[in-house]
């Protein structure tokens, strides 16, 4: 496999993240539970619309991900919202996690894909 595949499936995964969450989970509200962890968070009187716009926040990291403008902004972007987010939900709300607390596991595997593709696997790819 070229290296450049070994990048673009990696990133094609991860944008794919991005666009489910924010569209099918938390625009088109097929997983409630995220509105409720928004409403527990930041409060129930616009949890809805919070939620949206996170959601659209999300499918436009996914846009930014395909584009790959900025590709190193763009991953230490994700990697800290990741981290914050993950963190606030650790220790705000863990009963609303689908895994409680070893939610947090499987955002810190995210995060080191991300940051492997980016400055691993991408790095391959730029000229010397």
């Amino acid at each position: 496999m070229t290296d450049t595949r070994k990048h673009q499936k990696p990133t094609f995964l991860i944008a794919t993240v991005w666009l489910i969450n924010g569209l099918v989970c938390k625009v088109l509200n097929v997983v409630p539970r995220h509105q409720e962890i928004v409403a527990s968070i930041l409060g129930h009187d616009h949890s809805r619309l919070l939620t949206i716009l996170i959601g659209i926040s999300e499918m436009l990291m996914a846009a930014w991900i395909l584009s790959g403008i900025w590709t190193r902004i763009n991953a230490i972007s994700q990697i800290l919202v990741i981290a914050t987010m993950n963190t606030l939900e650790y220790y705000l709300v863990p009963d609303l996690l689908l895994w409680g607390k070893l939610n947090s596991l499987w955002a810190f595997l995210f995060i080191l894909l991300i940051y492997y593709n980016e400055f691993h696997l991408n790095k391959k790819l730029q000229p010397a």
